[in-house]
């Protein structure tokens, strides 16, 4: 069973890439997934990724890299299940020693597996969990979120950030997006993942540290995808600096 699991979790790198390829393919799920929320005003939603002070309801990370401190702020109302492993495992140090197995820079970096190769990694529950998707959290630059493998309830601990900073604001307004995260995709993101995986965390500081990561010399993978840094960064651990009220 558990050979399984990893099969699944080894997928999680071929689907979030071609997440990213096929700008077509994506833009359009993505606009088919936002429409039942055409009567909602996304515009007077609260947009916690997007506000400087830290609230009372949220939590907050220290992720120490050997490249340096990444600062991270978690929204367990909005995924409760996703916050609740990765608070637990950071707790439990099961991320410390683990590398960011996978780097693309313009893209993202990926990490949470101890097996440091994309196959490895279970929740705290022992088994997969679902999505959490929600119109209040984008995938803009430095934002958290779980990979997943293609099956249902394939997410473990395996996770990533949000690296790009590049424009890729164009074509968001008419996919009913709130003009403050269109606003926001300016500065860089991946929005043809949204309403696909799960965000559940947003880096406050330390974006300089996740550029750097991504700016590894990488070789290809097992798949032949140019991802696999030669000297990985480790995470040395994970430090709560606020839990939630």
């Amino acid at each position: 069973m558990k050979k399984w699991i990893y099969l699944l979790s080894a997928a999680t790198s071929l689907l979030l890439f071609a997440a990213c390829s096929n700008g077509t393919t994506n833009n359009t799920e993505t606009a088919e997934s936002t429409t039942t929320s055409e009567s909602v005003d996304l515009n007077a939603l609260e947009l916690p990724q997007l506000e400087t002070e830290i609230q009372e309801n949220e939590d907050v990370v220290e992720m120490v890299t050997g490249e340096g401190t990444i600062k991270i702020k978690l929204f367990p109302d909005l995924a409760p299940k996703a916050v609740e492993n990765f608070m637990t495992h950071a707790k439990d140090g099961y991320y410390d020693g683990v590398t960011f197995h996978r780097v693309i820079e313009e893209f993202m970096i990926q990490g949470g597996d101890p097996e440091g190769d994309g196959t490895g990694g279970e929740s705290i529950w022992g088994e997969g969990f679902g999505e959490e998707i929600s119109n209040q959290l984008y995938h803009i630059r430095g934002a958290l979120a779980m990979a997943k493998s293609s099956q249902p309830n394939s997410q473990g601990s395996q996770f990533y950030i949000v690296q790009n900073d590049q424009d890729v604001s164009d074509g968001l307004a008419i996919q009913h997006y709130p003009q403050k995260i269109i606003d926001a995709y300016k500065n860089g993101g991946t929005p043809n993942l949204d309403f696909n995986y799960t965000v559940f965390g947003q880096v406050i500081d330390g974006m300089d540290v996740v550029d750097k990561i991504a700016q590894a010399e990488t070789t290809a993978s097992a798949t032949g995808e140019d991802s696999t840094p030669v000297d990985p960064v480790k995470i040395e651990k994970i430090t709560i600096i606020q839990e939630a009220k």
